[in-house]
């Protein structure tokens, strides 16, 4: 059950080579063996892109690679953190004084996150120290969460390192929070699906209350990742909190044109809450109040009544200070439309109409339309593996995670598959040597995967 606390699972080591290594490496680093260890998985989301900060469902699953980290708590005030990829430097700090670098995102940041989520949320004032060595399996910045897994499994490492229990929707709302620390003004859906996850099926995840509804994805259908090999680092690019403010500001126009209390709404789903209206009557509303053309500073204040002053202190975050125009019809009418598929989706899941992957294809085909078009979330080599993954046989593909760059997600008939990888990796991989030499993480089949949990040793 998703409201109870991540599992704790005895192992035999000898059956687990990869956890049977990590202790092995783990030993050679810290001269003694780990207590525990603890695995949080990354996720694809397979529709719903850039809504969960708007408030809105989406429907990832987990995937079967992760971030596993091996823990020994230490009596000394310190932490340190090793990884078994050399190109990730060994970090250590006290414990009691966690300083996050937003302008650097480091491996080691994303670990702190969680860290000082638990800190913080228990008002620890005598924390434990800790040796961690961390094994990823993700690839970096691909759109499958990486980060926000790296966040997640810091978190239960120090829960369970200072002997609290938190259930998984506690620690799924922690670690959102947390991972804000770094500067991503994400919306819960990574860190959600990373503890909420069950396996063998993808969820419909809701926010404020956050609640998650298993989703059965049809059998005839396998869902396929592929790499565009583009990496796109969330909290070092200013893209995605473009995004995040232009929603923002797109929800204070839509309520004022509509007499509402404009100052107090943050996200699109609120107007649409406030206004009591579907989602269909929302897309005729930012049709009728908001132009195609960018919006000026100058314009928005003016719609507003505010001055720049105001704007800036009020409104605009940190890191959207310097931004002099933005899209606002564009990307309410992305969220409004996505939102929308998101429901559809599940809706047809639930239902298997005989003729559901090809349902299903087509949502996953307008997500993509509208992602590149109203969002402008893609990039060229994703537009280009979408266009090969279509020709060879997906039914339905569309990128997946903040976009410009990352994986695109497609949907492939289980009969197809074989031909499906070999055709996409001659196509993609094999026409540059760059992604060739990252081709074996970079194509595969995925099946829903579990959340979170704890591994010691029997």
């Amino acid at each position: 059950m998703a409201a109870d606390a991540p599992s704790t699972f005895p192992v035999q080591l000898v059956e687990q080579p990869r956890l049977q290594k990590l202790k092995e490496m783990f030993i050679s680093k810290f001269g003694s063996a780990p207590k525990f260890y603890v695995r949080a998985p990354g996720r694809v989301n397979l529709i719903g892109e850039h809504i969960d900060y708007c408030g809105y469902a989406v429907l990832p699953m987990a995937i079967e690679q992760d971030i596993l980290i091996a823990v020994e708590p230490v009596k000394t005030k310190v932490v340190q953190l090793a990884n078994t990829n050399s190109l990730y430097l060994d970090f250590s700090t006290s414990v009691n004084n966690i300083q996050i670098n937003k302008t650097k995102p480091q491996w080691h940041n994303y670990f702190l996150c969680g860290l000082k989520g638990i800190q913080e949320h228990f008002g620890l004032n005598n924390p434990t120290g800790m040796n961690c060595l961390l094994d990823g399996t993700i690839p970096p910045s691909s759109g499958l969460s990486s980060s926000s897994a790296l966040v997640c499994c810091a978190g239960l490492v120090t829960l369970r390192a200072n002997g609290k229990t938190l259930s998984k929707m506690e620690l799924a709302e922690i670690c959102t929070k947390s991972e804000r620390y770094i500067g991503t003004e994400g919306g819960g859906m990574d860190q959600s699906i990373s503890f909420l996850a069950e396996g063998g099926t993808a969820k419909l995840i809701e926010f404020s209350p956050l609640r998650a509804t298993d989703v059965k994805l049809p059998s005839g259908a396998a869902f396929v990742i592929a790499n565009s090999c583009v990496e796109m680092n969330k909290a070092a690019t200013s893209h995605y909190n473009i995004r995040v403010m232009e929603c923002r500001l797109a929800t204070k126009l839509l309520s004022k044109s509509k007499g509402l209390d404009w100052k107090t709404m943050l996200r699109l789903h609120d107007v649409q809450t406030k206004l009591g209206v579907s989602l269909e009557e929302m897309l005729t509303i930012v049709e009728e109040v908001l132009h195609p053309e960018p919006y000026s500073t100058e314009e928005i204040c003016k719609c507003l009544g505010i001055s720049l002053e105001e704007l800036r202190s009020q409104i605009l975050s940190q890191n959207t200070q310097d931004v002099s125009t933005f899209k606002l019809y564009q990307r309410a009418k992305h969220v409004y439309s996505e939102a929308a598929r998101v429901l559809e989706f599940k809706k047809i899941c639930n239902e298997a109409p005989a003729n559901a992957i090809q349902l299903l294809g087509e949502l996953m085909n307008q997500s993509y339309i509208s992602c590149r078009e109203m969002y402008e979330c893609s990039c060229p080599e994703l537009d280009r593996l979408v266009d090969i993954c279509l020709q060879f046989g997906a039914i339905g593909s569309r990128l997946t995670g903040a976009g410009w760059g990352g994986c695109t997600v497609s949907m492939v008939p289980t009969d197809k598959l074989n031909t499906f990888l070999k055709n996409v990796r001659k196509a993609y991989y094999q026409t540059d040597v760059q992604r060739l030499a990252l081709e074996n993480n970079s194509l595969f089949a995925t099946k829903p995967g579990r959340g979170a949990l704890v591994f010691v040793e029997a």
